[in-house]
């Protein structure tokens, strides 16, 4: 079974003076405005490392919590960041590592078994399949 979602931008002008909007097919961003300065001098705005990021978050948590579904342990929260570092070398910028954060709340869940689960959705979300860059995991759980 496929599933095809769809997001889009538009760019108007030249690298630094241009702009441009996102958007997603269901209307969560809407015109949302990108640009030179959104993304390399923390104007207001979104850019594609922050967008990548909250894409890998937002999979990640899902991924932890069927995970641990298959366990029977069902997660009162699972809150994590997905941190996009963008660097650059001799052919350009490049994503080169996503480091993701986790702190999960699970009744019943002991440290092993949390640990197993948060490893096993790292390895198996869709986005980190997607990505080819260095992704790191610091998993706690609360309480």
């Amino acid at each position: 079974m496929a599933i095809q979602k769809q997001g889009s931008a538009e760019w108007k002008g030249s690298l630094k003076r241009g702009k441009g909007v996102v958007s997603t097919e269901s209307g969560a961003l809407k015109d949302n405005p990108y640009g030179f300065n959104t993304r390399f001098e923390d104007q207001p705005g979104t850019n594609p490392e922050e967008l990548i990021g909250a894409a890998h978050a937002s999979c990640y948590s899902m991924a932890l919590s069927m995970i641990l579904g298959q366990s029977d342990l069902e997660p009162e929260s699972i809150k994590t960041e997905a941190t996009v570092t963008l660097d650059q070398d001799d052919s350009g910028f490049y994503v080169s590592k996503v480091a993701l954060k986790t702190v999960a709340r699970i009744p019943g869940a002991d440290q092993q078994a949390f640990e197993k689960a948060a490893n096993d959705a790292k390895e198996g979300c869709p986005i980190s399949r997607l990505l080819n860059a260095d992704i790191t995991l610091e998993a706690t759980l609360e309480g």
